[in-house]
């Protein structure tokens, strides 16, 4: 039974849990890029955990002080983008009643986090750009320019340059966030990490309910390393979570996980099939190995036999010199054994490939 370890806290260890060679890869990143002030570009699918990367960095770096501001570039309003992110001067517009500091300004000393930039608008690219070029900036109706200091991280969950490439995002921009970057590897490509992060959720889920964290069997844990987990990390918690709260055992089994989350049912048997495939491409593979080394075999001991000439050989083996022939040519490497043939004793040539076939030849007196 796998039971809860405690992280080290304060470290980088203890935001982003796991010991495999992809992710360590991306840690080893985040740490090399914590002290740079160049714009990093994280890149993974949905539920892999980029903002935790975008806060690593932050409270890893010298702005660890600053603030950290997330923005969902998704949810920007295209009319108001450079209020948004700029401000804006009492009576800018209708609406603006009061002056407004925008989310430069708030992350003013420390990073500005640009979540799902794939999303920004085409006239949010340009503003964006703009700004990326010599991080000046005016709030809308203000005649004066500022200077920010602000780090920018961005992240997204698609291939940004082939979306740049298809005219889906401006490439100049592309390439001002693509300085430095990381890469997650989706949960599925890392599932012994399981063995760290599930004892890891379970532990900050018992923080939020003030109890004792729960333990999870091997049998549970091995069902959880067999699934796909599309939604990767926060698809994880999540089962978790419902796991933790239907049961009042002090552990989660499998019973637990599947009454909980009845779609892991039909999730483990789609993995199952999916292992039953490969196991079966891995079998017709094996079989056609077998195949051809046997025939290999079996074609030098039918040459070797023949003294090289395959209609001895042929003649001897019981069967038709156009089948052999085909062998040969198959197997051409059968056809060095006509060097060894006459050093070789007659008899030489019987074995486990050819007793059946081949008559028991007498040495010659």
């Amino acid at each position: 039974m796998s039971t809860p370890t405690k992280a080290r806290p304060g470290t980088l260890d203890a935001m982003l849990v796991g010991r495999s060679a992809g992710l360590r890869k991306a840690l080893d990143l985040v740490a090399r890029y914590a002290d740079c002030a160049a714009p990093v570009l994280v890149v993974g699918e949905t539920g892999t955990g980029k903002e935790l990367v975008a806060r690593a960095i932050h409270y890893l770096g010298p702005r660890r002080d600053g603030a950290f501001i997330p923005v969902n570039c998704g949810a920007l309003p295209d009319t108001l983008i450079e209020s948004e992110l700029f401000g804006h001067a009492r009576g800018a517009f209708t609406d603006a009643a009061r002056t407004r500091r925008g989310l430069v300004r708030e992350a003013e000393g420390g990073t500005l986090f640009l979540d799902e930039i794939e999303a920004l608008s085409p006239r949010g690219q340009v503003v964006l750009l703009r700004f990326l070029q010599d991080a000046s900036f005016r709030a809308v109706g203000d005649d004066q320019t500022h200077q920010a200091d602000v780090r920018v991280v961005a992240a997204c969950n698609v291939d940004l340059f082939s979306l740049s490439q298809q005219g889906g995002f401006r490439s100049d921009l592309f390439f001002r966030l693509d300085v430095l970057r990381v890469d997650l590897p989706p949960l599925r490509e890392r599932p012994e990490d399981l063995d760290l992060l599930v004892p890891h959720l379970l532990r900050g889920m018992a923080q939020a309910t003030t109890g004792p964290p729960k333990a999870i069997s091997d049998e549970a844990l091995a069902l959880l390393r067999s699934l796909s987990w599309p939604g990767n990390v926060r698809e994880l918690e999540h089962t978790l979570v419902r796991a933790s709260l239907s049961t009042t055992e002090g552990c989660i089994d499998v019973d637990t996980l599947l009454t909980s989350s009845p779609g892991l049912r039909e999730a483990a048997q789609r993995s199952g099939e999916r292992g039953h495939d490969r196991g079966c491409a891995s079998l017709r593979e094996a079989k056609r190995a077998a195949v051809v080394n046997v025939e290999r075999q079996f074609v030098m001991e039918a040459m070797a036999v023949g003294n090289g000439n395959i209609s001895e050989a042929a003649r001897l083996c019981n069967m038709q010199r156009a089948t052999l022939s085909k062998l040969v040519k198959k197997h051409g490497d059968a056809l060095a054994c006509r060097d060894r043939a006459a050093t070789k004793p007659a008899d030489a040539g019987r074995s486990l490939y050819l007793t059946s076939t081949l008559p028991t030849i007498p040495a010659s007196k």
